[in-house]
């Protein structure tokens, strides 16, 4: 193996097909940069092997409903129900059968690189997308929960087909007259779930940068509307602007001192 160089053999090692016969010679080189590389390898190879294996097993319900003939599935997922500013967004998403996206995760366990690679990748292959809003007024006037539902509802009716199954992110939804399941912490259960918490947190963190375009002292663009000491910070020297949701503490007692004054 010697008449390889360490980067021939880096190169070598990069291809999608790799012959276990030049692996086992590689492992006989007593060069350490040639060991470093295959340990290198071995770690690539288990990492897709790892994504491989949790792809499968996130597919379990999407499987199943398909053994059962049903083919339409769509996953359907909320972010933003904690911050103090902003919508919450819901995303539905039907995914093919064949659309095999290793690595996918809960959009909360993902980097913002990886949550803008799988929704580049969603938007190409997913038989269906609809997005769902609720204001931060529409919050304020229905309560969190029953926001959630209506951005849900909203982001199923904008999909381009009906489903003929959800699956959903430890929600039900009464209203809508569609089969579904309900899955306790789905989106790290379901790659349905998972594409659609990366459809809505996608969604929602571009309005939030947006918003922090618009309003440049609030820093929406860092937070993303939640309570931390730089937005609360903001609040006290700047007020409370239409985005705040007034229902949501320590906005309500800022509202009703500002009332009474």
């Amino acid at each position: 193996m010697e008449k390889y160089t360490i980067d021939e053999i880096k190169h070598l090692l990069q291809q999608d097909i790799v012959e276990d016969s030049f692996l086992e010679k590689l492992r006989e080189d007593s060069r350490s940069g040639v060991q470093r590389l295959i340990r290198q390898y071995d770690n690539k190879i288990q990492k897709e092997y790892d994504e491989f294996q949790k792809f499968i097993t996130m597919s379990i319900y999407e499987n199943e409903l398909r053994y059962n003939g049903i083919e339409l599935i769509a996953g359907v997922d909320e972010v933003g129900r904690g911050p103090l500013a902003g919508p919450v967004v819901a995303a539905a998403v039907i995914l093919p059968a064949d659309c095999w996206l290793f690595g996918i995760d809960d959009s909360k366990k993902l980097s913002e690189a990886r949550r803008l690679y799988f929704y580049e990748e969603i938007k190409k292959y997913a038989t269906g997308i609809g997005i769902g809003i609720c204001t931060s007024e529409e919050i304020d006037r229905l309560n969190i929960y029953e926001a959630t539902k209506l951005a849900m509802e909203r982001a199923i009716a904008q999909l381009p087909c009906q489903p003929q199954h959800l699956l959903l992110d430890a929600m039900n939804l009464p209203r809508v007259h569609i089969a579904q399941t309900s899955i306790i912490k789905g989106d790290a259960k379901s790659v349905s779930i998972a594409a659609a918490s990366i459809v809505a947190k996608v969604t929602r963190d571009a309005y939030m940068k947006e918003l922090g375009e618009k309003y440049p002292n609030y820093g929406f663009e860092r937070h993303v509307g939640y309570g931390t000491k730089e937005h609360l910070q903001a609040i006290e020297e700047h007020g409370i602007i239409d985005e705040h949701r007034k229902s949501f503490e320590p906005i309500r007692s800022k509202q009703k001192k500002i009332t009474k004054m």
